[in-house]
């Protein structure tokens, strides 16, 4: 029984999978908004640079949810963020699909962000301690929800919005994601054993001292590396629908291109965890981050569509991988105490928060 609820266990496995695929439900909350940018900016009358508000402010809120309710993890556990994460999604996509004006449309989206903190960092930095052999493939799996949810969500948007428009396709949203997410969280109720976090506790503190950098200094490094990739990556990511409205070729083939490059993605993510689990996460993350500045550059030479669909795919394979890293180098240089039963020493500050701090996406790479 102590084997099946152990490191890399049946029962981890199960649980990855139900990460997997609550991270793809409340994954939504990061993309829905770009889908719907184009109508809504033409219902409320404003330009773009006002209607972009609301995802700038989803992405500030998801920020600062990560790190409240990664903390929160750290205390109680996974399930009450995600029980959060799930009513807070529901009450925000109503709002907005219901919002008079572009005021209290951007206001909803604090709640959206707010709900969509639980479905990423915390996510894996919950899978990562039911992982020691796979648990860079195990992260990245958990990360690729994410990518999940921006491969189907704007693609089952595209269709539902002609039919039934986007306001009541927002409402949709928010029933289905907190009617799913509810009863899933039930599931993640089990934490893992205290001798897995003293085992692990053991690991990182040998391998922090070859390093030879501080906790504070590696936080501070990873937030910096954090904030810059996803400064970089959100802007095709962010812009790359409307932008093909711009150029005349329509919304529909802009969440198509967004969708290949988040189904690339998954490949390049996935397949980081394989290279990481080899060669460790900060040197898969150094690899990555040169091919994500390359790919960036493509955009700038290229604009007919058909070249727009290549680099679009070739920026998903290029960058997908580069932000599960963020939380394999923190499970691998930081301490896992903050989730321990009491029986295990929690004198030094939790890293579970500090991974949420870490991998709080300042886009939707995150």
């Amino acid at each position: 029984m102590a084997d099946r609820y152990g490191p890399d266990g049946p029962y981890a496995y199960i649980r990855l999978g139900v990460s997997l695929l609550i991270g793809t439900l409340i994954g939504v909350g990061m993309w829905a908004v770009i889908v719907v940018l184009p109508p809504a900016q033409l219902d409320f009358g404003a330009d773009r640079s006002a209607a972009s508000l609301p995802y700038t402010v989803t992405m500030c809120s998801l920020a600062f949810s990560t790190i409240a309710l990664g903390r929160m993890t750290d205390r109680f556990g996974i399930v009450l963020p995600l029980v959060i994460s799930a009513v807070t999604l529901g009450v925000g996509f109503v709002l907005a699909g219901f919002a008079p004006n572009l005021a209290v449309f951007t206001a909803a989206h604090v709640l959206i962000g707010f709900g969509a903190g639980t479905g990423f960092g915390p996510m894996m930095a919950d899978i990562s301690h039911w992982f020691v052999k796979r648990r860079g493939v195990a992260v990245v799996i958990v990360a690729s929800g994410n990518y999940l949810a921006g491969t189907i969500w704007p693609l089952l948007m595209s269709l539902t919005i002609p039919l039934i428009g986007w306001r009541a396709t927002y409402a949709g949203l928010g029933v289905i994601v907190a009617a799913a997410v509810l009863p899933l969280a039930l599931a993640m109720r089990r934490r893992p054993a205290a001798t897995v976090y003293e085992q692990a506790e053991a690991a990182t503190e040998a391998a922090r001292a070859d390093v030879g950098v501080s906790p504070r200094l590696l936080l501070i490094l990873l937030l910096v590396a954090g904030f810059s990739c996803c400064v970089a990556m959100s802007m095709p990511q962010v812009h790359l629908v409307a932008y093909c409205g711009d150029l005349g070729y329509g919304v529909a083939r802009g969440a198509q291109m967004l969708s290949l490059m988040m189904a690339l993605g998954i490949i390049s993510r996935i397949g980081s965890g394989f290279v990481a689990d080899r060669i460790g996460g900060t040197a898969t993350l150094l690899i990555g981050s040169i091919m994500q500045g390359v790919a960036l550059l493509l955009y700038l030479y290229f604009n007919g569509l058909e070249s727009l669909f290549i680099v679009s795919g070739i920026f998903g394979l290029f960058q997908g991988g580069i932000v599960p890293m963020y939380a394999v180098i923190c499970r691998e240089l930081c301490r896992p105490g903050g989730q321990a039963p009491r029986s295990v020493s929690r004198s030094r500050r939790p890293s579970s928060a500090w991974r949420s701090a870490a991998i709080s996406p300042g886009s939707s790479s995150t």
